[in-house]
C-alpha cells in the first residue's frame, strides 16, 4: 500500500496569527500517547470516520468532525476541532478540495502533526473533473466502491505509520472491510441492473452521484454543482423542470446535507406544466445516517442509496436492503 499525504500550501496570514498559537498551545498541553493505549484518531467526514473505525478495531479510538446532516463544503473547524486535532496521534481528512474551507488549516497543522488526505494520491484517471475549478477534481469518491476501497488501504497505511505494532491487525481488518465494501457493489450492480434503462436519470439537490452514475450506468444532474457552494440559478431550475417533462422523469431525490428547497422548486415547475414529479426519497450524499444505526455506516449508507434509487425508478428491491438491516422498508 502507498501512502497518501497532505499536500501543502500557501497559509492565510489570519491562520498564522490567531489560528497557529491555539495550535501550539493545544499541543503543548497535550501528553504524549503511551504504547499501551489506544490511537486517537481525528476524521473530518462520517465515511472516513468509519473506515478508522472498520480499519483500527480495539486499537485506536476515533472521532468524526462532520456528524449526519453537515455539509463538508462549508464546514469550518471550531476550537474544540482544533484541540482534538492538534491532540490526536493522526488526523484523517479527505482532500480533493472537499473540506474547502479547512485546507490552509490543514496546511498549518501538517507541520506539526501527522496529517493524512486520504484521497489527495487517487489515480487522476480516475477522477471526475470539477465543474467549478479546472485544476481540481470531484471529491465524492466514496460513490464508487472501487475508488472507496483504495481510500481504505491508505487509511490502513496511515495508521500503521503511527501505531506500527498493530500492522498485522491493520492489514487483516481492512481486507476484512474491502471484501464487505465488494460485496456490497455486486448487490449494487445487480439491484440497479434491475432500473429500466429510460429511467435511468438521478436528479439530485448538488452533483455527488457523478461516480455512482460513472459506476452503474446513470445520468446524473445535480440542481447545484459539485460544491454546495454553488448556488443554483433560476435558469438552471427552469431547464431542470424542462427536462423533467420532456423525459417523463417521475422521480427527484433530496439529500440530507443539502436543503431540498431546490428540489421542491423542480416539483413545482414540473407541476405547473402539467407533469406529476414526487420525492423518490432521501439520499445520503456528504454525510452518513444517524450514528449507532446501520445507515451511519459507509456500507449502510450505500446500501441505503442504492436501494432507494433503484426501488423509486421502477426496480424491484429487498425491503429493507442488502442483509435487511435498513430501518425502513422499500
Amino acid at each position: 500500500m502507498t501512502w497518501f499525504l497532505a499536500q501543502n500550501g500557501e497559509s492565510s496570514v489570519i491562520l498564522r496569527r490567531f489560528v497557529l498559537p491555539l495550535i501550539a498551545a493545544a499541543a503543548f498541553a497535550a501528553p504524549a500517547a503511551f504504547a499501551n493505549e489506544r490511537v486517537s484518531v481525528v476524521a473530518t467526514t462520517g465515511m472516513i470516520a468509519d473506515a478508522a473505525r472498520q480499519v483500527g478495531g480495539d486499537l485506536v479510538d476515533v472521532r468524526a468532525l462532520m456528524g449526519p446532516g453537515i455539509d463538508p463544503h462549508a464546514y469550518r473547524q471550531t476550537r474544540s476541532d482544533i484541540v482534538a486535532m492538534t491532540r490526536a496521534d493522526l488526523v484523517l481528512w479527505h482532500g480533493l478540495y472537499l473540506e474547502a474551507q479547512m485546507e490552509d488549516f490543514f496546511t498549518d497543522l501538517s507541520r506539526e502533526n501527522t496529517v493524512v488526505a486520504v484521497a489527495d494520491d487517487l489515480p487522476r484517471d480516475r477522477l471526475r473533473a470539477h465543474d467549478d475549478y479546472a485544476d481540481k477534481f470531484d471529491p465524492h469518491v466514496w460513490m464508487d466502491p472501487a475508488l472507496w476501497t483504495m481510500v481504505v488501504g491508505t487509511v490502513a497505511d496511515a495508521l500503521t505509520q503511527v501505531h506500527p505494532e498493530g500492522a498485522e491487525v491493520f492489514a487483516s481488518n481492512a481486507d476484512a472491510h474491502i471484501a464487505e465494501i465488494a460485496r456490497l457493489a455486486d448487490y449494487s450492480s445487480a439491484t440497479l441492473t434491475d432500473v429500466p434503462e429510460s429511467a435511468r436519470v438521478l436528479v439530485t439537490a448538488h452533483d455527488a452521484f457523478g461516480y455512482f452514475g460513472q459506476a452503474y450506468g446513470f445520468e446524473v444532474l445535480g440542481i447545484q454543482g459539485i460544491s454546495t457552494e454553488s448556488e443554483a440559478g433560476l435558469n438552471r431550475i427552469r431547464e431542470l423542470v424542462d427536462l423533467l417533462v420532456e423525459r417523463d422523469v417521475a422521480a427527484v431525490f433530496v439529500e440530507s446535507s443539502v436543503s431540498d428547497r431546490n428540489i421542491r422548486a423542480l416539483i413545482e415547475g414540473a407541476a405547473a406544466q402539467g407533469h406529476e414529479v414526487s420525492v423518490g426519497g432521501e439520499l445520503f450524499s456528504d454525510a452518513m445516517g444517524a450514528d449507532q444505526t446501520y445507515e451511519g455506516t459507509f456500507i449502510g449508507m450505500i446500501d441505503h442509496n442504492v436501494t432507494v434509487i433503484a426501488g423509486a425508478l421502477g426496480a424491484d428491491v429487498p425491503p429493507r436492503g442488502m442483509d435487511g438491516k435498513l430501518s425502513a422498508g422499500y
